[in-house]
Parts: structure tokens; sequence; C-alpha cells
């Protein structure tokens, strides 16, 4: 079984979003910091990646990073061992999603991009982790890692992205499908829909969290995380 782990941001997030993932498995596993802010849409993210990508590698991708990772088995499933889906969802954008995102790309046109993830952070983590400043001051600190231009792009390669629900049951290599119970973004019932279409997934969910559970929930993520890649 291949040691290298590919971990895949999410949306205005930096390779911040897996501090705790990295500090658990970087003894043991060959970490790989997926880019997702060079490009504006997804197929070209991942056939940059791939040229110079392992061979055989695990693969984990929160959110968008989820988006990104059924690219990547549209691309190269051959060479995915095992695949771990955390906060993400399946389908397509829809019209007002679709809407949404053109307005975010607007405003970050000459808008602070920390005003703007201030102003979704509520929606990113459980209602209770709102006044923990530590957590709120490192989502804000990624957004500025991320910048405007590449949210902007980020927002384009979502909104293009095709419905994955067709080709989830092609997925063969075992899955693993992770998310907050109180995920407000990609709630438990998407994923459950992913579970029930995946043929070798296994579906937890954690109590108390939101949609960034890397952030929220560490303990929790790196013991699902570890025992679904050495069993």
């Amino acid at each position: 079984m291949s040691k290298n782990l590919v971990l895949i941001p999410g949306l205005l997030c930096s390779h911040d979003l897996w501090l705790d993932q990295i500090a658990e498995f970087e003894e043991g596993y060959d970490l790989w910091l997926f880019d997702h802010m060079s490009h504006d849409n997804l197929p070209d993210m991942v056939a940059d990646f791939l040229k110079d990508a392992p061979e055989k590698f695990n693969l984990a991708g929160l959110s968008m990073g989820g988006y990104i990772a059924f690219e990547m088995m549209r691309q190269a499933a051959v060479r995915v061992q095992k695949l771990i889906l955390l906060d993400t969802n399946a389908r397509a954008d829809r019209e007002p999603q679709i809407k949404m995102r053109e307005e975010l790309i607007r405003r970050a046109d000459s808008e602070d991009i920390r005003n703007i993830a201030k102003e979704l952070t509520p929606y990113l983590i459980h209602a209770d982790r709102l006044n923990d400043q530590e957590l709120c001051d490192r989502i804000l600190d990624m957004a500025s890692d991320v910048g405007a231009g590449a949210f902007q792009r980020q927002q384009r390669a979502l909104m293009t992205r095709p419905d994955s629900r067709d080709f989830l049951p092609h997925i063969s290599c075992p899955t693993l499908i992770i998310c907050g119970m109180q995920d407000a973004l990609t709630p438990p019932k998407v994923h459950q829909e992913m579970a029930d279409l995946i043929p070798a997934a296994a579906f937890h969910q954690i109590e108390n969290c939101g949609h960034l559970s890397t952030m929220e929930r560490p303990d929790v993520v790196n013991q699902l995380i570890r025992e679904f890649l050495e069993n």
C-alpha cells in the first residue's frame, strides 16, 4: 500500500486547512500538498498535478478539494489507492449558486478578501466555535494567503464543474466519507447520497462540527483517517 498522501484544500483555504493532519501524518507518510490556486478549471488543476505526482497515492479532499478529487478520479483512478472525501458534494451548482459565485467574484475586485471570508465564516464552522478567536483568525489568514485573484479563479472552476453523481458508482477504490453533523454548506444528506452511490464507501458523521472538520475536530478526523489508511 502506498505511503503517499495527497491533501487538497477547499475554497479560500490554504494548506493550513490540513495543519493538524500534516502534524499527525508527516511521520510515516509522504505528504503531497495540492495547488488549487493557479487555474480556473478543475481539469487543468489535476493535469498539472499529475505531471509530477507519485505513481500511486492516497487522496484526501475537503469541500472544493472533494470536487477536485472527483476530477482526479476521472483522469487517474488507477493511481488512487484510497479516497477520503470530507465535507463535500457530488452535485453541480444550480443557478442560485452560480449567481452567488458571480457576485463574490465581482466583490473580490474591490473588497478586502478578509472581509469576504469573515462574512462567510458563520457558514464554515459550528456556531459554538464562532467565539474561538484563534480558529476564526486562521480562517481569515488562509483567505489572505489565497488572495483575491486565486479566489476568483477557484470560483470560476467551481461554477463549471460537472455533476459527479453518475460517476460515483464507477469509483472502485476504498472510500471514506466524513462530514460535520452541523455542516451548513454540505449537510449530511448529500454525504449519505455519495455513500449510497460509491460501492466501497464508509460514512462517518462528526458531532458538534461544521464544514471545516479538519480544523474544528482534528482529533476525530485524524483517528478516522489513520484507521482507514492502515486497516
